[in-house]
């Protein structure tokens, strides 16, 4: 007969642990009516998860975990056909017993931070089940669509493209090139389903953050047309248009923290400026909203086509050989002019050839970051000079007081990373 092991205060705490994961997961369970597993059930699931592990760790099996989920599964599909419910088959419920007896299992083996992460996560899914499937409901078929278009993008695609650098100067990664459809797409699809869901109940700050992340040009486009068919709207589309803008310089922090993490303390440096006078200019906007103005979901259209993902892809690719090129051939000063030009229309392409060059090691930090400034004042000014062609001479003034405090703080940024690396 082997001799009983001391206790060991680690052993103690995964019990503990997954036993909590069991009385929350089951805490919630309470709440359903219909649910055969409650409370006492999901914490015994949880501690006989962890027991079985240890077990299964003494014997050097699978054997005894293999047999301990088999007989939760069981259990709990029979406590449904003996005592059934027509308006709930317990699939939910036996999905959570196991997913419970699973972390159960999980924190003895050593993973108890990833096991209580995953028990809030299966906590959270289950007590937001009305909310999700109204969620659900209320997107069409397009938004469906544009979903599987998503995930063949970054679950099809992206895996099987090559991850090495080819084509002139090395510059051409399609891997990397592909990520960045991927990471794009995704930013705007996030921004859309939102503006689909929620629509326009969250007024015009809701309506201008999302609609910064679906696109900037569209909803300065739709708010500035809005404007001047409905001047009494002009004050309430002069705050969506600067609120809009002003997500488009965070975006681009963030799509830097994701793509070049490097670069990113020193673009905070050039953004921190522009976001303080931004939002001390949307707090200016929003005293003198006129609170009988109501908002409008602007029409983007959706970001995860393949025809915008593709063309998307095809312009960094060439805006990603072009800055590569004048880099070579013009140094910092050709980079520039790329930057102006192509920040015109779209400053996400030039931002991240920009991070792609400086992962290569092809440009330096200064020129990066300087670029990517250069390229956001273009596009403040493209947008702003679209508000007032589209909107007005009245609208542009009043947008003018936002996004001119936007670009007075990336060019007070730019001038402070030129000098510093001048004096450097």
């Amino acid at each position: 007969m082997p001799e009983s092991q001391p206790l060991d205060a680690e052993q103690i705490e995964a019990f503990l642990i997954a036993t909590g994961i069991g009385l929350l997961i089951g805490l919630e369970r309470e709440r359903v009516p219909s649910a055969r597993a409650g409370l006492r059930t999901f914490a015994l699931v949880g501690m006989f998860g962890a027991l079985v592990a240890m077990l299964g760790q003494q014997l050097a099996s699978f054997a005894p975990f293999v047999a301990g989920l088999v007989i939760v599964a069981l259990t709990i599909v029979a406590a449904y056909l003996r005592h059934p419910d027509p308006s709930d088959p317990g699939t939910t419920s036996v999905a959570a017993l196991v997913v419970c007896y699973c972390l159960g299992a999980a924190t003895w083996l050593g993973h108890a931070q990833l096991a209580v992460m995953l028990a809030v996560a299966t906590t959270v899914l289950l007590y937001f089940k009305a909310q999700l499937r109204g969620m659900a409901s209320r997107l069409g078929a397009r938004d469906w669509i544009s979903i599987l278009q998503f995930g063949v993008l970054s679950l099809v695609i992206l895996p099987i493209l090559p991850n090495e650098e080819m084509g002139p100067y090395g510059a051409l990664n399609p891997h990397q090139v592909w990520w960045m459809v991927v990471l794009i797409a995704g930013v705007g699809l996030a921004g859309y389903a939102a503006l689909q869901i929620a629509g326009v109940r969250y007024g015009a700050a809701f309506v201008g953050v999302f609609g910064g992340l679906a696109s900037s040009t569209a909803t300065t486009m739709l708010y500035a047309r809005q404007a001047r068919e409905f001047p009494a709207m002009t004050a309430m589309a002069a705050l969506v248009i600067v609120i809009a803008n002003l997500v488009m310089v965070l975006r681009v922090g963030v799509i830097a923290v994701l793509v070049a993490p490097a670069v990113a303390v020193t673009l905070a440096q050039v953004a921190a400026p522009a976001i303080v006078f931004g939002v001390l200019a949307v707090v200016w906007h929003w005293r003198r909203l006129l609170e009988r103005a109501e908002p409008v979901l602007p029409a983007t259209s959706n970001p995860t086509e393949l025809k915008t993902a593709l063309g998307f892809g095809a312009l960094y690719a060439v805006v990603l050989l072009a800055a590569a090129w004048l880099s070579d051939f013009a140094g910092s000063r050709g980079l520039y002019v790329l930057a102006l030009v192509s920040g015109l229309t779209d400053v996400d392409a030039i931002t991240l050839s920009s991070l792609r060059l400086f992962a290569l090691e092809r440009l330096e930090m200064g020129v990066t970051v300087t670029a990517i400034g250069i390229a956001m004042l273009a596009n403040l000014g493209f947008k702003l000079g679209m508000a007032a062609v589209i909107g007005g001479r009245e609208l542009a003034l009043k947008a003018a007081v936002g996004m001119g405090a936007v670009g007075l703080g990336l060019v007070a940024g730019v001038l402070w990373i030129g000098a510093r690396n001048g004096a450097g």
